[in-house]
């Protein structure tokens, strides 16, 4: 597809115009778009050239050229959406999507005009990959009153609350002993796959888990997130398997642009042996200590709120509190149609 016009949708302003993606030059625009509808929305989220720059020159189940609109007003942009796909563990294709509009554009029916563009696209992209089930697939944070509003229009439902929490101070860690038979080493890189395979293979009785690729973990060693000096891993002393984990990470960035010091306790899990044994709070506590000696005050969480396994209360128990509630919406995808 080249970086010509696309079909026309309606809209209420006169000089719209949807084209394709044209690669690295359009990312500082990207990132303007972005922040500034992030801004509006209140979230506490920001983009740089630098994170959109790396994340697009790894996309997975993505194409930008075919697989992205660009909404330009008077040669100017001001939106864009995305669209990618992934299956899940029992089959279903999932299509995800993102969007932003400038404020200033907003309400005039560019953001409609790009959802209807990129749900074709997805509809094609369906038609190419037979599963049991395809579906549009967005989170919308609690802050995005907007976009959950244009969802609904569009015949999207909400499926699954996810919830943030924070803990905001780090004064009061109690200390929690790991259970017996388990320990916490030193993060060495031969370690690194080990630790990747046992969270992968604990979260596989979790909602909307996808099958993992050798691409997810090339992809996770260069994620900035991935921070193991921070990391609370417990190996069974017995076996020598990894039990359990927390990996921590701190942004240095989002902390500096809002002027705070907030970790991030996060990749959070306990291997089926090994569960309800105490293992999963002892290891938070741990993280939170980790993330108090690298000089942080707050830590903070996403977690899905719906979890069967009784995680809210868990993170509740270790000081956090239930802020932001996000959400995933659906709608069934016609393929082809």
């Amino acid at each position: 597809m080249d970086s010509g016009d696309f079909a026309r949708s309606e809209s209420r302003v006169a000089s719209l115009r949807l084209r394709a993606y044209r690669g690295e030059a359009d990312l500082p625009a990207m990132v303007e778009v972005a922040n500034a509808s992030m801004g509006a929305d209140g979230m506490e989220s920001r983009r740089t050239l630098q994170e959109l720059q790396r994340n697009y020159a790894s996309l997975t189940n993505c194409d930008p050229a075919t697989d992205m609109v660009m909404a330009e007003v008077d040669g100017a942009l001001v939106g864009y959406a995305r669209g990618w796909w992934w299956t899940d563990l029992d089959g279903a294709m999932l299509l995800g999507q993102i969007a932003f509009v400038l404020p200033a554009f907003r309400r005039r029916g560019i953001g409609t005009a790009m959802q209807e563009w990129l749900e074709q696209r997805q509809r094609e992209i369906a038609a190419g990959h037979p599963a049991p089930a395809h579906w549009h697939h967005v989170f919308v944070t609690g802050r995005e009153v907007a976009r959950a509003a244009l969802l609904r229009r569009s015949g999207y439902a909400p499926v699954r609350e996810f919830l943030m929490m924070s803990r905001p101070t780090l004064d009061d860690i109690p200390e929690i002993p790991l259970p017996a038979g388990f320990e916490v080493r030193p993060v060495r890189p031969e370690h690194h796959r080990a630790i990747w395979q046992a969270h992968m293979e604990a979260l596989q009785d979790h909602w909307g888990m996808q099958p993992p690729t050798e691409e997810n973990f090339q992809s996770w060693l260069k994620s900035p997130t991935f921070q193991p000096e921070l990391w609370q891993i417990a190996w069974d002393i017995e076996t020598g398997q990894v039990a359990g984990q927390v990996k921590p990470y701190i942004d240095a960035a989002n902390n500096a642009m809002f002027g705070r010091q907030r970790g991030w306790t996060e990749f959070i899990s306990v291997g089926r042996p090994w569960r309800r044994r105490g293992l999963a709070r002892a290891l938070v506590m741990r993280a939170l200590r980790a993330q108090r000696d690298a000089g942080m005050t707050e830590s903070a969480l996403g977690v899905d709120g719906e979890s069967r396994y009784g995680a809210v209360q868990l993170y509740e128990q270790c000081g956090f509190r239930v802020g932001e509630r996000n959400c995933v919406y659906r709608k069934g995808v016609v393929a082809g149609g």
